[in-house]
Order: C-alpha cells, then sequence, then structure tokens
C-alpha cells in the first residue's frame, strides 16, 4: 500500500475519534433552568474565600378550596408529584383569559399521562366554589390534574402578592409590555422555575420545553 493511501486511511480513521471526543467534551446538554424571585444575598465562607450566593424565595405553605368537591388543597399536595403550573383566572374571564385557558389546555394534553406535571388556576376575585367548578369544567380539566382553586378575596390576593409576587389585580391595563396574565412553573421544592405570558403560545411552547428539561433534571440529578 502506498504511503499516501496508509496516510488516508489512518486520517479516515481518525475524524470519527475526534468527532466523538469533540461531542463528549463539548456536547454535552447544558440547558439549566434559572430561579426567580431573588429574596437576598449571604456571604459564605469556602476554601478560606468569601463568596456571594443569591438566595431566591421559596414558597411558603397554603391551603385553597377546589371547585371540584369544595376541599381544601395545599401548595404541597400540588408540587408532590413534581411540579405545577400556576396561573390566575380574573372575575368573568375576559378574553386574555380565555386565551390563556386555551393554552393551559394545551399544557395539560401534552402532559396528561404524566402524573408528575398537574395544573393550578388561582380564581382572584370574589368568584365562589361554585365558579371555580364551572371554570373546570368548560377548560375540560383533568380531576387531580388541572385544580380550579377559590379563597377569600383577601387571602388570594396577599398569597399572590406576597408568595408569588404577581402584581395586584388592576382595572387598569398593565404597563407596555408587561403581561396581563403570567404563568409560573413551580418546581417540586417550592421554587418559581419559569414565567411566562399566558397568552402568548411562543411562551407557553417555552414552558413546555421547560417542563420537560425540569422533568429530565429530576431523572438525571
Amino acid at each position: 500500500m502506498r504511503p499516501q493511501q496508509v496516510l488516508l486511511l489512518g486520517l479516515m480513521l481518525l475524524v470519527p475519534v475526534l468527532a466523538f471526543l469533540f461531542l463528549k467534551s463539548f456536547g454535552t446538554n447544558r440547558y439549566a433552568l434559572p430561579f426567580y424571585l431573588p429574596e437576598r444575598v449571604d456571604s459564605t465562607l469556602v476554601a478560606g474565600k468569601w463568596q456571594r450566593d443569591t438566595v431566591f424565595h421559596q414558597l411558603g405553605p397554603f391551603r385553597l378550596r377546589e371547585g371540584a368537591g369544595g376541599r381544601e388543597v395545599s401548595g404541597a399536595e400540588l408540587r408532590a408529584a413534581g411540579l405545577y403550573v400556576l396561573s390566575t383566572l380574573p372575575p368573568g374571564c375576559p378574553p386574555d383569559c380565555q386565551r390563556q385557558t386555551a393554552q393551559l389546555v394545551r399544557v395539560q394534553e401534552k402532559f396528561r399521562q404524566d402524573p408528575r406535571v398537574r395544573l393550578a388556576s388561582v380564581l382572584t376575585g370574589s368568584d365562589s366554589v361554585a365558579a371555580a367548578a364551572r371554570y373546570a369544567e368548560q377548560a375540560g380539566a383533568i380531576a387531580g390534574k388541572w385544580f380550579f382553586l377559590t379563597g377569600n378575596e383577601s387571602t388570594v390576593a396577599r398569597l399572590l402578592q406576597q408568595e408569588f409576587r404577581l402584581p395586584a389585580a388592576s382595572a387598569t391595563p398593565p404597563p407596555a409590555g408587561t403581561p396581563a396574565l403570567v404563568v409560573q412553573l413551580i418546581d417540586r421544592d417550592g421554587y418559581v422555575r419559569g414565567r411566562y405570558d399566558g397568552t402568548s403560545e411562543r411562551d407557553m411552547n417555552r414552558l413546555i420545553t421547560e417542563i420537560t428539561v425540569l422533568l429530565y433534571i429530576y431523572e438525571h440529578p
């Protein structure tokens, strides 16, 4: 065999090996979900050096009443299986709310067979348990999968503002560029891992992707 042929054969054998090593070193998926709602910055001493570390808000315990059956549902129950998607439902469900509901139906259908994914829609007005049940029926909510929740109006307002850090309900439209309805992704430890415009198909596609990523992280810690 001629030297040129030997060299060519060697290169042909070497290229796949180099490609494998490159992909092994640099091809690992590094997609990581951020944490939201920073609360404070702590300093810790590591190997003799002070390092600053952001501490993020962890949701406190809460209980709301479910439309279907009227039983109480806790935040711990919602996230016990893995994660949940939190949305708000203003009184009367105006057009923006209806668009959000249509997007959430997509999320429910995408993860219909995955018990780790739940949805929770919180009524923000003075609507009753009966109203929550009616909204659940209209949305085609799967029992035990998508919860429509209500409670005392002041309690709900305090929960959404202080724990979920959502803006207070207002008759005036939000500032330009601010979603009218914010959807949040809550992980199994009670941290907010994503925020989305509930009326945006693009944002809700991102939510579906990030739910998949979070489930993958659970499976491959």
